[in-house]
């Protein structure tokens, strides 16, 4: 049978939903990248874009990339890092990083999926085991399949699991002589939760193993400096690995992986993703020094964000809205009903409230439940907050009463 003949993007898990393409899959958003965008012509209240700290229009932020890209063009350095692509600049952000998460080195990526998958992919071997979060991202469930060893995954944010699944690893490794790998997220981007990281740490008193932590969400909004959540538990120095993109508070392009010395160098060496591809454009790191600098220097930002959490979410809650366990800027609001009613729903979000949100139904959520991820910016205004609110009561209402089935 021909290849091709076999890939009906009708059976896919989005292709199946073909006919939405343009509303729900592919949306076009238009205009600045702030609370008010454009979508099919009209404006409309987001909730949708993770530019958390309003980087994505700050002034500094937008002559940095202006200025480095007049300057240099994106084409430069032309080259993979280990041959022709290295500069001063990468290197310059790279010790920026580490000192400000705490850590003895940092290892710049050029995106934070690749990234992802390419550091477990180097990090272990036939003999060693990956045991991770099973609502971790995507990015880790694919570099877990790369690993051709063992890998066990535990419930989510479930310590006790953990630990049983630590168990079973210790044994394995006692006849392999491997290794184990811990991953979690520090701040899951779907529920909002927080890795447990505190609770994983205090389980290397009796497990030898080695912590990754995924902080996207966490990076810039978590802890007293914004140096993620390891800060926010006050365990920064007992994360391993910390990794994180510029693609959620630095509104940017790019990743990075900080750690000891001596494990960072071996990365640099070892990941074919940075190995075999161009190094970051010289715009994008020089954009990334000044978006280090503005998210260091001007605590406000994350203060204001912070101050719109809490009213968005107390508001929220106020109202009976179930946000399940959300400690961070990440507000799910949880609702019941069919993906029939979802989709009309945010339909009438979209089109009648001006609201654009983010739509999460089976099977990313169980059957009956609808879920709708708003993500709060530092940029959004108590007026956008109470509107918001309102508009959901006015919505609850209409999906219990059966307006959308």
């Amino acid at each position: 049978m021909d290849l091709f003949d076999k890939r009906d993007l009708k059976n896919t898990p989005l292709g199946q939903h073909q006919e939405l393409a343009g509303y729900y899959i592919f949306p076009e958003l238009e205009g600045e990248i702030k609370p008010k965008m454009k979508f099919n012509g009209k404006e409309v209240l987001v909730w949708s874009v993770n530019n958390y700290l309003g980087m994505a229009n700050h002034p500094k932020i937008r002559k940095a990339d202006v200025d480095a890209t007049q300057k240099y063009g994106l084409a430069y350095p032309m080259g993979s890092r280990l041959l022709t692509g290295q500069t001063s600049f990468h290197k310059k952000l790279e010790n920026e990083l580490a000192e400000f998460t705490q850590r003895e080195d940092s290892y710049l990526l050029n995106y934070g999926y690749q990234g992802m998958f390419s550091l477990i992919d180097s990090l272990v071997d036939r003999n060693d085991v990956i045991i991770y979060d099973s609502e971790a991202h995507a990015c880790i469930f694919d570099g877990v399949r790369l690993h051709i060893g063992k890998r066990f995954v535990y419930h989510h944010n479930n310590i006790h699991d953990l630990e049983k699944q630590l168990k079973r690893a210790d044994t394995i490794i006692k006849k392999t002589n491997g290794s184990i790998l811990v991953i979690t997220e520090g701040v899951f981007g779907m529920s909002g939760d927080l890795g447990k990281l505190d609770e994983i740490i205090k389980l290397k008193s009796s497990f030898d193993f080695r912590l990754l932590v995924d902080d996207a969400h966490g990076f810039g909004t978590m802890g007293k400096t914004g140096a993620g959540t390891g800060e926010h538990f006050g365990v920064q120095d007992n994360v391993d690995l910390y990794f994180s993109t510029f693609a959620k508070s630095m509104a940017g392009i790019g990743a990075f992986v900080s750690g000891e010395k001596r494990i960072i160098e071996f990365l640099r060496y070892t990941m074919r993703s940075q190995i075999f591809a161009k190094a970051l454009p010289l715009p994008l790191v020089i954009g990334g020094l000044e978006r280090l600098k503005v998210l260091k220097s001007e605590s406000d930002l994350r203060e204001k964000l912070w101050r719109n959490v809490d009213k968005l979410q107390s508001g929220l809650k106020k109202e009976g809205f179930d946000l399940g366990n959300t400690e961070s800027p990440v507000t799910p609001v949880y609702l019941h009903g069919s993906t029939e009613e979802a989709i009309k729903l945010n339909m009438d979000l979209r089109e009648n409230f001006s609201i654009f949100c983010s739509l999460v139904v089976y099977p990313v959520v169980p059957k009956g439940i609808i879920m709708i991820r708003i993500i709060p910016t530092a940029e959004h205004t108590d007026s956008n907050v109470d509107y918001t609110i309102n508009a959901f009561k006015e919505m609850s209402n209409n999906l219990k009463s059966g307006k959308y089935q």
